[in-house]
């Protein structure tokens, strides 16, 4: 399997949503890292076929999606960051409504509706109305709805969003499962949602995707080295002015800094390099002291 995207441009007036992104998935997990605004959103909603390219295409297996139609969507599960429901609809009423919409006969509904229940760890809520979910059991009966036609492609918008750690762990394990037999593209700003589970990193900004690899590729491409600096409170802002600044934790009448640098001056403790340096290096701004509460 793969889809293949080529100079892929969208363009909305005068702003340049996506800029030119060529780049190939096939099966496991591609995790897309950027802000708010970067263009991820518009660059899935074209890989679903909401949005048609201003230029660029994408193929599946050499054929143009668009051409493709309900073939290719038929192959393709989508999670937004918000999805629609019925709030007075049980998970089980929900997940069948959406399956009918999705052509699958009911039979055939009916089982796959009570395999990702139990799947996603839902099974013994089924009953209980969409309206009373957490914002956890809602992402799950997302990813269900999403998993109903058993996708080889499978796009997810910002899936951990508002989840607190122990259900975003827990979805993080459900994702590497399903990525076994096909492709998922997911789309975050949380760092920790692709840092241990994605095949490769996709790092994307203004549009443009502006570097990929592997987690080791992504690490080591970064010319910077992360040092944990112990210092006086009066020297935070010059370290702030110069350097950019991971964490800061206050320690009595000091702090313990984590600095970036791309100096080879030994300034403290050296320290490995993470996806969050990383992440802070090619989106971070230099914050000001008077941002820092101590």
């Amino acid at each position: 399997m793969e889809l293949i995207i080529k100079n892929l441009t969208k363009e909305f007036k005068e702003v340049k949503a996506v800029r030119d992104i060529t780049y190939t998935l096939d099966n496991g997990v591609y995790g897309l890292l950027g802000v708010n605004g970067a263009g991820k959103t518009t660059l899935m909603r074209m890989l679903c076929t909401l949005l048609q390219p201003t230029k660029g295409s994408i193929t599946y297996n050499g054929t143009d999606i668009f051409e493709m139609g309900a073939a290719y969507r038929n192959l393709l599960g989508y999670l937004p960051q918000d999805f629609g429901y019925y709030p007075d609809f049980t998970i089980k009423e929900y997940l069948g409504y959406v399956a009918s919409i999705k052509g699958i006969k009911l039979a055939i509904a009916k089982k796959r509706v009570q395999e990702l229940l139990e799947k996603v760890g839902l099974e013994k809520v089924q009953n209980r109305k969409m309206k009373k979910l957490s914002g956890g059991m809602k992402r799950r009966a997302g990813i269900a709805q999403a998993m109903l036609n058993d996708p080889r492609i499978l796009i997810l918008d910002e899936p951990t969003a508002g989840l607190d750690p122990s259900e975003r762990i827990r979805f993080r394990n459900l994702i590497s499962e399903l990525a076994q037999d096909r492709s998922i593209l997911l789309s975050t700003h949380i760092v920790s949602d692709v840092e241990y589970i994605a095949k490769e990193i996709l790092l994307m900004k203004e549009g443009k995707i502006i570097h990929s690899g592997t987690l080791g590729d992504i690490i080591e491409a970064v010319p910077v080295k992360a040092w944990s600096v112990e210092t006086e409170k009066s020297q935070l802002a010059a370290y702030m002015q110069n350097y950019k600044v991971a964490n800061i934790k206050s320690c009595g009448d000091k702090l313990k800094i984590r600095v970036l640098s791309e100096k080879e001056t030994d300034m403290g403790t050296e320290e490995t390099l993470t996806l969050e340096d990383v992440f802070l290096y090619y989106f971070g701004e230099k914050a000001g002291v008077e941002d820092v509460v101590l």
